[in-house]
């Protein structure tokens, strides 16, 4: 009997704060796709990594240029004199490779870097309507939370029953 009126009361609780939550969802990747400025920001993107690419171009331009002469002149250099060359043609070769990937991380940061802002409205949007919906949680179409209405959030009555200090209003 103890334990049907436990379930019971669980039950109620969870019903009374169903009742005082409103969930919705958003696709922002949708919305991303729709805005204006999308297109731009793609084509800076674009433009950028074109540019990488270019310099990577140099690079290796510059590393067969060098290979060739070590080729065509192999036999008419000293020991010492190949060995330089050597380390000079694995020294190229290992920032060819460097460049290479360091450029997909940067065209990735790129990106990033002229997305933010566009999220950024997306965002401002969503706040404003969650608040002006009387939203409790928005949760994206992939399943990640969006926005979560603060007088929810239980990180310092959590960090008070632990005894943590609390952090300064306005930080």
């Amino acid at each position: 009997m103890k334990k049907i009126s436990i379930l019971l009361f669980v039950l109620i609780a969870s019903l009374q704060v169903n009742a005082q939550s409103k969930v919705g969802t958003i696709d922002v990747e949708y919305i991303l796709s729709q805005m204006p400025e999308l297109k731009e920001a793609g084509n800076q993107a674009r433009i950028y990594s074109e540019d990488l690419n270019a310099q990577l171009q140099l690079k290796v331009k510059k590393y067969q240029d060098l290979a060739k002469v070590y080729q065509d002149n192999e036999m008419s250099y000293n020991e010492t004199e190949k060995n330089s060359k050597l380390q000079e043609l694995q020294t190229l070769e290992q920032d060819l490779q460097s460049f290479q990937q360091n450029s997909n991380s940067l065209v990735q940061v790129r990106q990033n870097e002229l997305l933010q802002p566009l999220y950024g409205k997306i965002n401002v949007a969503l706040q404003e309507v969650a608040i002006k919906g009387s939203f409790t949680q928005i949760i994206t179409i992939n399943e990640t939370l969006a926005f979560i209405d603060p007088k929810f959030d239980i990180t310092f009555a959590v960090m008070t029953k632990m005894g943590l200090q609390l952090p300064e209003q306005g930080k």
